[in-house]
């Protein structure tokens, strides 16, 4: 069955034919369930004009924030974007295009990309500047806009644990976007707590199934917290 093993023996290969100019859909929430040596590794290649579909945007020197400091993302499809300040400046110096998602609309957007679906109606936004020049439809006396869907050149996701085969396992908040993700990728690369053998994992715990990953690899991670806040003494 080696021709089901996604394994891949490093970070060069993981990412191979990441290329300038693509669109990349990253899984995660805040610093929650990031794929951290992806990032970096995105980072060391500096592949550039970088479109990058993602809750957020990291902060100012961890996950896709590092990204930013490179000036390898041309635009940001996000919808939260307030813990970094390097977004901020370069947004407002003309640095870096973005655009603000209403947070469901954008897992859908993933969702719809990998169920194949091309687009999808929406009442979010309708009457909004998020609807501006989009196709509105009445239904049931209700208005909705038409949203398109989104699939990246390439997926980057983390996972708790995954098998040879793909069959993956988040744990906790780190199942938050990385489902969606996973599945909108054209090459969808995941990174992994752990790697098991097939069958180790109870087929009625896995999460997402193997036929949606491409390549598989085991990292370490920082789990960095984006705020602390500590009680006062």
């Amino acid at each position: 069955m080696a021709g089901f093993d996604k394994v891949v023996k490093n970070y060069d290969e993981a990412l191979a034919g990441l290329q300038d100019g693509m669109t990349v859909i990253a899984g995660g929430f805040g610093l929650c369930g990031i794929p951290e040596g992806l990032i970096a590794q995105i980072r060391k290649m500096g592949t550039r004009d970088l479109t990058f579909v993602s809750n957020n945007c990291g902060v100012d020197d961890f996950g896709l924030g590092v990204l930013l400091a490179g000036k390898q993302i041309r635009k940001m499809v996000s919808s939260y974007v307030g813990e970094n300040k390097l977004f901020e400046e370069q947004l407002l110096a003309g640095e870096l295009e973005v655009e603000l998602v209403p947070q469901g609309t954008l897992a859908e957007k993933m969702r719809a990309g990998g169920a194949g679906i091309p687009a999808f109606f929406t009442a979010t936004g309708y009457g909004t500047l998020v609807g501006e020049g989009k196709e509105v439809r009445e239904f049931d006396g209700r208005h909705y806009i038409m949203e398109r869907s989104i699939v990246g050149d390439f997926a980057i996701v983390k996972a708790w644990k995954g098998d040879r085969y793909g069959n993956l396992v988040y744990r906790n908040t780190a199942r938050n976007f990385n489902p969606m993700a996973a599945t909108a990728g054209k090459i969808t690369v995941v990174e992994v707590e752990e790697i098991v053998e097939p069958g180790e994992l109870d087929p009625n715990e896995i999460h997402t199934p193997g036929i949606y990953v491409n390549r598989l690899i085991q990292g370490s991670f920082e789990k960095r917290i984006e705020r602390r806040t500590l009680r006062a003494d």
